[in-house]
This record gives structure tokens, sequence and C-alpha cells, in this order.
């Protein structure tokens, strides 16, 4: 068994809970964009303490994403994984002992947990997503990405989860306060998917066995939930109501594959 929940999606922090089935159970923390009493916080609305983390991934440098891992990790000695250009994005800080290299199409085995990150195309140093599996099922996290190429594609074959990100609604995007500039690197090709571009991406990797689609990393100027539900509901031929939607404060409730 496989479970996963959001800790929080947005602007303001990312972090998402991957914990399989066994006995113990092993966590992965997917990014860690928030501080550390907030993180313990919400750790603890998911029934777990600080000390119960066994792992952290790290996709990319920028803040919301990075958080207080640095903190986090050498408080608690939890080994981190991230890219080499991730690292050297964040000060090449001393994570004593516990920083892995994480690369492109290399498989990381954590006991029952096996993740495999995939490049992406992002304004970052060296983006990472990754394929969450215990063998049994797949989960596939793909946020912060301008759009999907057949590499990305690729690996997000046969998820029978997936966390999405629907960033923004091209028309409140278009008719926002941003800055031209700004709204330019969000709707670019290395910034972040509009709801339309997700529900393609939705469409293309859908199958039979998708039990669960996660829109997430919304903005909360530029998106409306009921937006990106109503395209990725059409794209899955589901209910709108199946469409779980990654709030900023409150995440997920816990999701099994």
């Amino acid at each position: 068994m496989l479970r996963f929940k959001s800790l929080g999606s947005g602007s303001t922090g990312n972090a998402t809970l991957v914990e399989t089935g066994g006995s113990p159970a092993f966590r992965l923390l997917v990014d860690c964009g928030l501080g550390l009493k907030q993180l313990s916080i919400r750790l603890a609305e998911a029934g777990l303490a600080d000390g119960d983390i066994d792992a952290i991934f790290i996709t990319h440098e920028h803040s919301d994403h990075i958080g207080c891992a640095h903190q986090f990790a050498r408080r608690h000695r939890v080994p981190v994984w991230m890219s080499r250009g991730t690292y050297e994005g964040i000060g090449s800080p001393d994570f004593g002992g516990l920083l892995n290299t994480a690369r492109d199409g290399q498989a990381i085995d954590l006991g029952d947990l096996q993740i495999t990150p995939f490049t992406v195309p992002h304004d970052a140093r060296e983006p990472l997503q990754l394929t969450c599996t215990d063998g049994a099922a797949k989960l596939g996290v793909l946020t912060d990405l301008g759009h999907a190429t057949a590499h990305v594609l690729g690996h997000l074959q046969q998820c029978g989860a997936l966390i999405l990100e629907s960033n923004h609604d091209s028309d409140l995007l278009a008719a926002s306060t941003y800055p031209v500039f700004l709204k330019r690197r969000v709707g670019g090709q290395f910034g972040h998917l509009s709801n339309e571009v997700a529900a393609q991406i939705a469409r293309t990797l859908r199958h039979a066995g998708m039990k669960h689609l996660v829109a997430a990393h919304l903005s909360q100027q530029n998106n409306r939930p009921a937006l990106a539900q109503a395209l990725l509901s059409q794209a899955l031929d589901c209910r709108i109501a199946d469409i779980v939607v990654a709030d900023a404060g409150a995440g997920t409730p816990w999701l099994t594959l």
C-alpha cells in the first residue's frame, strides 16, 4: 500500500508526504517549503512527529520548495536528495553528511520505496520531479514546469495517482495586476502550467487504473479551484468532485493507492 498527503501547495509553500504500508512505514517528504514551526504543525495534523520523516527529496531551489529543508534535515538527521544544480542554487550549505545527489532517470532505492527523478522545463538550476513506487502502486509528482516534454510524459505513464500543477487560468493571469514580465514568466515555457495545459497532460496520461488526480500549486490570485476542477474532470471524464485540490494552507487528506 502507498498513501500520500499534501501538507500545503502554492506560492506560500509546498510539501508532500509519501508513505509506504510496511512495518515500519517509510515516510518521504517531497519538498520542504515551510518554516520549521509550520512544518511541525502540519505534520502533527497528519498524525506524525518531526522524527517520523525518513528522507527528504527537494525538487528545486525556489524558496517555496526548499523552505526549512537544511535546518530540518540537520536537526533530525534526515538524509536529503536533490540535484547538483539545486544544491548549488541554495548556496552549497553543509548538510553534515546527509546530502545525496539525485540525477535524471536514476532510480533511488529507499527500502520499500523507490523514487525516480526526471528533469523538467522550469526556471531553476536543475529542477527535477519524480515518481514514487512501492512495487505495486505508482505516484507521479509534477509541479513547477512550463510545459510537458515527451521525456516528462514518458516517466509518468501508468501512474495510479498524479499530483499535477494547475497553476493559473490564462484569462485571469492576463487580467491580473502582475507586471508584464511576471505574466510572461508564469505563462511561459519555463514557468507554470495553466489549467488548460494541465488538462491536456491529464488527458494524455489518463488510463483505467488512475485512481487519484490532485490539482496542485494553484495561484491564489490567478486561479480558482472550480476552474481547475472543471477542466481536469473533463479531461478524465469524471465527476468534478473526483478532482482533489491541494489547498495552500490545509493540503489534502491522506489518499491511498
